[in-house]
């Protein structure tokens, strides 16, 4: 396979990546705002509390979700018109925002493996402090967060070891509330869906990413060596090269006889032959 092959080739995989790449943007964000203004997350984080466990964590999460979206995005968007414009500087950049997504990635996937339960027992942990508050004041404005909560997460109450409610939590879950599942377990199927859902996003986006990288560096290393760039950083252009006028910016141009500049005829005599005075 020629060279020329594999740059067209890499050109169509980028093209398609950052579309993928997008997508994923796009479901990160959705899955950020969704986590902070979800009703589930928000019953829990607005718990008034002096030291609600959850709190800070739930805007921790969402703004580092909203961070991670706007990088993918932006690298996707630079990686896209870099390839169309054949610029080797947005690449660069669109490389740049690759790396730094994936680093907050592999933060993520770090966090989340020698942290499997911060977040569970960050809500779990609030429910225990309402509930507690409740049970000791039935007549306070604890008794209506606890029921807020449940209402949300469709539970009541939360059992014993032994699988026994307490005598209030018995009086409080009655009639259609007695069917409703344990609040401690509820709340945990809850937040396993959500967790299924963030990894397998997690490991998509760092596959996509390290393979939007390595078409980057690709890109990248067959756009600068075409331009001929000096050390300096500056276009080094051949007498031939100064006379012609290509048709359409391209970053190559296929004949039978290789990869040749676009040239009128004229501009090859000029550059190449000089009268004298």
């Amino acid at each position: 396979m020629g060279h020329w092959n594999r740059i067209k080739i890499a050109k169509s995989q980028i093209l398609i990546t950052n579309f993928l790449v997008l997508l994923l943007g796009l479901s990160t964000a959705t899955m950020a705002v969704v986590t902070h203004f979800g009703d589930h997350f928000t019953v829990i984080g607005r718990v008034p509390l002096e030291k609600n466990p959850y709190e800070v964590m739930h805007y921790w999460v969402f703004y580092m979700g909203i961070g991670l979206a706007g990088l993918l995005s932006l690298g996707a968007a630079l990686s896209t018109i870099a390839t169309v414009r054949e610029a080797h500087g947005l690449m660069a950049a669109g490389f740049l925002c690759f790396a730094l997504s994936f680093c907050i990635l592999v933060q993520v996937a770090f966090w989340r493996f020698y942290n499997p339960t911060q977040v569970e027992d960050a809500v779990l942990d609030t429910y225990d402090l309402v509930y507690d508050q409740a049970m000791k004041s039935p007549s306070s404005n604890w008794w209506q967060e606890l029921a807020i909560i449940q209402d949300t997460f469709l539970c009541c109450g939360k059992k014993s070891p032994f699988g026994l409610l307490s005598s209030m939590g018995a009086n409080m879950c009655q009639g259609q509330e007695d069917m409703r599942e344990d609040c401690l377990q509820s709340i945990r199927n809850f937040l396993w869906t959500h967790y299924s859902i963030a990894s397998t996003l997690t490991c998509i986006s760092l596959a996509l990413t390290v393979y939007a990288m390595m078409l980057c560096a690709f890109l990248w290393f067959a756009i600068h060596s075409y331009c001929g760039l000096d050390r300096k950083g500056r276009y080094t252009l051949t007498p031939r090269a100064r006379a012609c006028q290509p048709q359409e910016p391209s970053l190559f141009r296929w004949t039978q006889g290789g990869l040749v500049p676009q040239c009128p005829p004229e501009a090859h005599t000029s550059a190449n032959y000089s009268t004298p005075l």
